[in-house]
This record gives C-alpha cells, structure tokens and sequence, in this order.
C-alpha cells in the first residue's frame, strides 16, 4: 500500500514530550502568577522598616520585569531539554519496535527460521514481539509442510503417469501383448490416479474452511459410511461392531461424512486378513462429542503411529493392492477434525492395531441436558 511520507512516531513522541513539559511549565508560571504575583500591589511604595533590607519594597512591574526574562529563558531550556531528552527517550522506548519491523522485513523476504526473541519483562513490545515469533514459528512448520505435501503429491501423481506412459508404450510398440490385460491395468492406474486427485481437491478444501456449518448427527454419518464400506470389510473378512449413543457436532455434513468413510476405510484395510475387527463407538458429553475407532492389525509403535497423519505416509509397506488408499486418509482426517476445531488422537493398541479418537466441540446452542 503507498502512502504519502509523513512524520516519524519516534519525531511525533518527541513533540508530545516536549511539549508536555512546556505546558506543565506554563501551568507552573501561571499558578506563580494566580497564587502569588496577583497580590504584589503595583503603585504602592512601603518603606520596609527592617534595617537589615534597605530600600523600598518591590511592586508587581517590577518584579514583572526581572521575573519575565528569566521565565522565558526557562521555557526554552524545557523546550530544549524535552526536545533532546524525549528524543532520546523515544528512541529508547521504540528500539524494540525497531527489532520487530527487522524481523517483518526478513519475514517478507521469505526468512521464516528468524526470531525475535525480545529479552526483558514483560510489556506491550515484548508481547507482540512474542506473538509475532509464534505466528513465524506456525507459518515455517506450515511452509515447510505444504513443501512436503508438494514434494509427496508431484511424486504420487508422476507415478501413475508414468506407468500410462509405459503402457501405452508397450501397446504401441508390441502388436502382440494382450490388449485386454493392458486396458485392464489402464483402468486400474487411472482409478488410482482419479482417487489421488478428489483426495487432494478434498484436502484443499478443508483447508480452505469453504463450507457451511449445521448440525451433524456423527452416530448416522458412521452407519451411512459402514453401509458404504460392508462390501470391502465383507471381502476382506473384517467383522465391524458399533456401539455408542447419538453424537450432535456442528459441521460440514460432507466433510464429517468423508472423516468418518475415510476411518473406517483405514480400519478395514489395515486390519488383519480373514479374521480382523473393527470397533466403532460414539459419544457425547458436556463438551465434546466424541468418535472412536479402533482394529485389530501389525504392532505398531509410537514414532510410526505420529508420523501416520503425515500425506502420503501408512502405517504398513507401500504397497499397491485394491482398495491399498493413496496416503491421504489420515491426513485429510486431522485437517477435517483442525478446521472443526477439535482435536484427533492416534495410539497403537497393545494387542496390534490402533485406536483412533476425534473430540469435535459440541454445538453451542446445545446444552449438556439436550444431549
């Protein structure tokens, strides 16, 4: 934004202080005319009768004239002084300020990894200088995980390009490959491709926070995606027990439908073969409403379980089966879960498996008896 050149704060400080003290000198000159000059008379001559004090007693003109230079000459020392010292003054008390639009600048020039770190007691400054080196400190994590997430996404996406490429490839230049087998894993790599990309479009729009908020019952959002799902945990062999009670949030009803498909798609597919289980349950209580989903499947440990929610990272081998996910399910979980201000807890369950569980807030028009 441009803007027409102006006076500095540290300048117009100075000016304030200065001028301060000429009013409180004024103030001091008028309060020795009021409560003292007033009453001198002017025209009187007493004679003093004390010997020690020879001469006549001063009147108001008199007194006027010496007392009016010196007071003069008093203003311009204050004037002086207030100008030099609040200067001084201004500057000392603007210097962190300095330190903070040092930092803004390098900021903008794309050095997220600088600090503030404004030393002193606590104050205005240094409580903005605080929370500016929070805001850095999120905006360098989120940078570099949005690097990340580019880095993963080109990959993940270049791959199925590519095996296209090889196919069509193969197609083109051997007459006598299978035509069907080809078209077949055609099919299969374009449907990966087509599910990377409604993932990353659905991850850019939460967050984006682009959509509108009703209430959300979470309990049938999980018997909507179980319907959905039964024919894979049925093929796979995964039993699914529900349990729980009604569950209101306030939310995206699309994007609490697409949290709730994608744990359950990840509690079926990294399950255990022919016998696994998954656990749903739903809860509300005074200030959340709660979603919990646990299986069975490998032992796994906490560094691997942190890094779960991360794009593109399983729990489990990279592997390319029917149904395997393209590495966005959690991750489009927690960003679902963060921008309906809740919160998301993943933990590897002892026997194997995991335990996830969301805490979305519960609306506020709703209070604990309506529940």
């Amino acid at each position: 934004m441009n803007r027409q050149p102006g006076l500095s704060v540290r300048f117009k400080l100075t000016l304030s202080y200065a001028g301060f003290l000429m009013f409180a000198g004024l103030l001091l000159l008028a309060a020795v005319w009021v409560f003292l000059l007033r009453y001198v008379p002017d025209r009187a001559m007493l004679i003093n009768p004390d010997d020690r004090l020879k001469g006549v007693f001063p009147v108001r003109s008199v007194l006027l004239n010496v007392f009016v230079p010196r007071a003069a000459a008093v203003l311009a020392f204050l004037l002086a002084f207030g100008l030099v010292g609040g200067w001084v003054l201004a500057g000392r008390m603007l210097s962190p300020l300095t330190r903070i639009t040092d930092a803004t600048s390098m900021a903008g020039k794309g050095s997220l990894s600088h600090r503030i770190r404004l030393p002193g007691r606590k104050d205005e400054f240094r409580e903005l200088a605080d929370a500016f080196d929070t805001m850095l400190a999120r905006l360098e994590a989120h940078v570099a995980e949005q690097r990340r997430f580019a880095a993963n996404a080109s990959h993940e996406l270049r791959t199925p390009l590519a095996i296209s490429q090889a196919l069509l490839d193969v197609a083109r230049n051997d007459p006598t490959q299978d035509l069907g087998e080809i078209i077949d894993r055609l099919h299969t790599v374009n449907t990966r491709a087509i599910d990377l990309t409604e993932a990353l479009l659905m991850l850019s729009r939460a967050d984006q926070r682009s959509f509108s908020r009703e209430p959300v019952d979470l309990s049938l959002l999980v018997e909507e995606a179980i319907e959905t799902l039964l024919p894979l945990a049925e093929k796979r062999g995964v039993t699914i027990e529900t349990s729980g009670d009604v569950a209101p949030a306030f939310g995206s009803q699309a994007l609490l439908l697409q949290l709730t498909t994608n744990l359950v798609h990840n509690a079926i597919v990294h399950n255990l073969a022919d016998r696994g289980t998954v656990w749903l349950e739903t809860g509300a209580g005074p200030e959340a409403v709660v979603l919990t989903v646990e299986n069975r499947g490998e032992k796994l440990s906490p560094r691997l379980v942190s890094t779960l929610t991360e794009p593109f990272q399983r729990g489990t081998d990279r592997v390319r089966t029917d149904h395997a996910g393209v590495g966005l399910g959690l991750a489009i979980v927690r960003r679902i879960t963060e921008v309906h201000d809740g919160s998301l807890t993943i933990t590897p369950r002892p026997q194997g498996g995991l335990r996830i569980e969301v805490q979305l807030p519960v609306p506020p028009a709703l209070s604990p008896k309506d529940i």
